[in-house]
């Protein structure tokens, strides 16, 4: 099954991959990590967080189980935690772009955003058809054509080009920007 979308990250993108990727294909596991899903969607994060923590140490080298456990950590907030989370499960699977993109979304919202194009750009190495991925280093490309026009400014470039580029990036990244309640 293809990442989906998620909304966790505030404010740079919507695009994460979610707990349910490809490795969760095993039907006992996949039920596992449907349980705690239900838990955690119904508002019961402790409990959550003690039932894949469990599996967890039952199977510490579960990946999907451990990527679960990072999302969750980035939804509820935690977002070193997280980020901890999703470092220690790429040095243990560098070959999953999941966890490549999500630390993306994560840094990329502390404005970390060349960081966040090397991660995405390596998740797309790993896997080229990852759409996700594609449409967040899109977002990271404007950021980034939005800090150098922003730069051109500051070093004394002026003119009517480089303000309709200023103004088109400014709306562009305005537009990635989930809908505020």
């Amino acid at each position: 099954m293809p990442p989906q979308s998620n909304a966790f990250v505030q404010p740079l993108w919507r695009h994460v991959a979610t707990a349910t990727f490809a490795l969760v294909s095993i039907a006992p596991r996949a039920q596992e990590a449907r349980e705690i899903d239900k838990l955690f969607r119904a508002g019961d994060a402790t409990l959550a967080m003690q039932r894949v923590d469990k599996a967890i140490a039952d199977k510490p080298r579960d990946a999907a189980l451990r990527f679960q456990r990072a999302v969750m950590l980035a939804e509820l907030g935690r977002a070193s935690d997280a980020m901890a989370a999703l470092n220690a499960l790429i040095e243990d699977f560098p070959d999953l772009p999941e966890p490549y993109n999500n630390l993306a979304v994560l840094l990329a919202a502390q404005g970390r955003i060349d960081r966040a194009r090397e991660l995405l750009e390596t998740a797309l190495r790993y896997n080229p058809g990852y759409a996700v991925a594609h449409e967040n280093l899109g977002d990271v490309y404007i950021r980034l054509a939005q800090r150098e026009f922003d730069r051109a400014g500051a070093a004394g470039r002026s003119g009517e080009a480089l303000q309709r580029k200023l103004t088109l990036t400014r709306e562009m990244v305005a537009a990635s920007q989930p809908a505020r309640p």
